[in-house]
Parts: structure tokens; sequence; C-alpha cells
């Protein structure tokens, strides 16, 4: 089937009792088990699994063309599943510009249990050379954020291999409908599902997809099960109704973005604009042989000072000032201040998730801020 369908058709499952055509919320916590002790219903308890959470994963796990996927109540509770089911002092190499989120959790929470260092993983021969005995994980963000930076995750991967190395790839910005990292080598995919999948900015969760069952990938559903966090019923459910218009969505995302790059790019108060589709990108060759369109997401820094970029948000009618991103509406944010003082980001950047509204709406409010 192609993404269409499946994101449609397999995260729906119908209950053969009442013929329902859309799958019913199921909020039982527990099932009822059989005279042998077995569970006919194939689920025991709902921290363990869920009719709501099992067709969620199903759909997840077909969109990335993996093997198999687990669902959690958060994009930083699906992170922190991989680094717990790694042995403590194991070795990760991460980008050097990770979401502010993950590098905090693997700085703060797992300091003095796992070794980090935070690589520009664009440079291939840094990569190789950052490898040690005890790395086990290189965890790959394409593109990144907030600066819109590409990896070669053929490049990486093929070094990971080499050395023995299992690669987690990020795919929120991208999305299974423009990037399939499981196919261009990586062992698992991660995404905040917040993000585009439930695409509405009304639900929280996270997901991980395995390219195949490993026991890796055993200890990571042991995490999933023992620590408990998992999204809820509804959470699952939302998700999926998130799913169903993803391709679609994706597609408005990134003609809008494609339209409000160019407009930055030759405006006179922009200084540049970070969009792996512009043919100017430094890394546009790499995004263009990995990425079948470029999202919705980009960042531009502002002529002057933070304060000049600060006022120009505040300008800003349609793009609302918030954090998070993926939804219909459009964003825009400083990141600098959202992400402390260890920032890579520059202090005049503001970053834009482009929304489905009208595109001359959105550049006309563009330019009146500007």
């Amino acid at each position: 089937m192609k993404i269409e369908t499946i994101a449609i058709h397999e995260g729906n499952k119908s209950d053969s009792s009442d013929k329902a055509v859309i799958q019913p919320i199921t909020l039982s916590t527990t099932f009822e088990r059989g005279r042998d002790g077995n569970y006919p219903g194939g689920h025991i308890y709902t921290r363990a699994s869920n009719p709501n959470r099992t067709s969620l994963e199903n759909v997840v796990a077909k969109l990335e063309q993996g093997t198999d996927a687990a669902a959690f109540s958060s994009g930083n509770a699906a992170g922190s599943a991989v680094f717990q089911a790694l042995e403590p002092g194991s070795h990760i190499i991460a980008p050097e510009d990770m979401y502010h989120g993950l590098r905090n959790l693997l700085k703060q929470v797992y300091a003095g249990v796992l070794e980090v260092d935070f690589v520009d993983l664009t440079n291939q021969s840094l990569v190789r050379e950052s490898v040690k005995e005890n790395t086990k994980l290189i965890w790959i963000e394409t593109p990144s954020n907030p600066l819109l930076r590409v990896t070669d995750i053929s490049g990486i991967c093929s070094i990971a291999k080499e050395m023995n190395v299992l690669v987690c790839c990020d795919n929120t910005f991208a999305t299974p409908v423009f990037q399939l990292p499981l196919n261009l080598g990586a062992d698992l995919v991660m995404h905040s599902s917040t993000k585009y999948m439930g695409g509405h900015s009304d639900v929280l969760g996270g997901i991980l997809i395995t390219k195949e069952l490993t026991p890796f990938w055993s200890k990571i559903r042991d995490v999933q099960t023992l620590s408990g966090a998992v999204p809820s019923p509804f959470d699952c459910y939302m998700i999926v109704r998130g799913i169903k218009t993803l391709p679609y969505r994706m597609r408005g995302h990134a003609e809008n973005a494609r339209r409000i790059a160019s407009f930055l790019d030759a405006h006179p108060s922009v200084d540049k604009v970070y969009y792996p589709g512009l043919v100017q990108h430094e890394m546009h060759e790499v995004a263009a042989s990995q990425m079948s369109d470029f999202g919705g997401m980009m960042s531009f820094t502002i002529h002057g000072s933070e304060e000049k970029a600060r006022d120009t948000a505040s300008k800003l009618k349609i793009f609302t000032q918030a954090t998070s991103l993926g939804g219909v509406e459009s964003l825009v944010e400083h990141r600098a201040s959202v992400e402390g003082p260890d920032t890579k980001t520059p202090v005049n950047l503001l970053r834009l998730s482009v929304g489905l509204e009208h595109i001359d709406d959105l550049i006309a409010d563009l330019d009146q801020a500007l």
C-alpha cells in the first residue's frame, strides 16, 4: 500500500462485535483471563499493552517501513528508553546541536551513567575519530532543531556498521512522508509524535521504530513496560487520528515553507535562512539525496540584535509565539532564550513552524513584522 492508504487504514482495527468503522477508545486498565490463565483478547494490563496503543504502534511501524514500534508518553520518554537500554558506561556520539531537551536529559539525568560526546555529525571523519571501544550508539537528528543542519544518514550508518555501533535517527522534522532512515541504514527511528504525527498541538507522545527484532529492541520493550512511560488510550487514539491526514498535511507544510524560505531569503532585513530546500543551503545536495521534500520547519536570523529578533516575533499576528511545532497553525519562537546559556543558537535567530494557513496571509504577516 502507498503511504496515504497506510496512514488511514493501518492504525484502525475494526471492532468485530458492532462493526464500528473507527476503532473505539478502550479505557479499561485490565483485561479478562481465560480459564487456562491465558488472555484470549491479547492484552493483560494497559501499562503492558492496550488495543489503541497496538494500533498506533502498528501504523507508525508501517509508515517507517520498520518491523515493530513502541509508543511512549513523550518524545523525551522515547529517547530515554534508548538510553536506559544501554549498559552503564556506554559511550554515545550525539549531534553538537542536538535538541536541547534530549541534550539536557543526557547531561543531567544520565550524567555519571553514560558517557556522551557532542560532535559535528556533518563531519564524517570527526565522527569516525570519535568512536571509542565503549561506543554503543550514534544519535542522528536530521534536519536538526533549530539550525536545520543535515546529516548524511547513509554515511554515518556506514561508519557505525563498520564499528559495530547502533544508530538511532530522530526523524521528527522530516517524518516518514519525506525521509525513511531505516532504509538508509539506521537501526532505530525516534519521533516526538506530539509534533507532525499528532499534528494539532493537542496531544503529547513519542515513539520508537526498529528495523529488526533484536535483543536491544527487547530491552527497549522491557523499559517501556517496566518504566510505564506510556501514552493513554485517548492519547493513542488522537495520534492515530492525526496520522490519517499526515501525508497530505506534510505536503502543505512543505509547499508553504518553500515559499516563505524564498521570501525571507530575498528580504533585506534577513541575514540568513536555514532551510535545506534552498539550493544555497550548505547541505542541500545531501538533503535532496535522502529526502523527498524538505518539510515545514525553518529558522532565520535578523539583521541586528536579540532585541530586534524578539521585537519582530512580537509583531507577528498570525504566527503565534509558542514552543513546539508541527501543528496546523504557524508558530514562531526565539530559540536561544528557551535553550539556555549553553545554546549553540544565534541570539538573533527565530524558528518558524510553518502551518497550513493561506500562504499569502503568512507572507503578509512576516512582511509587516519585518
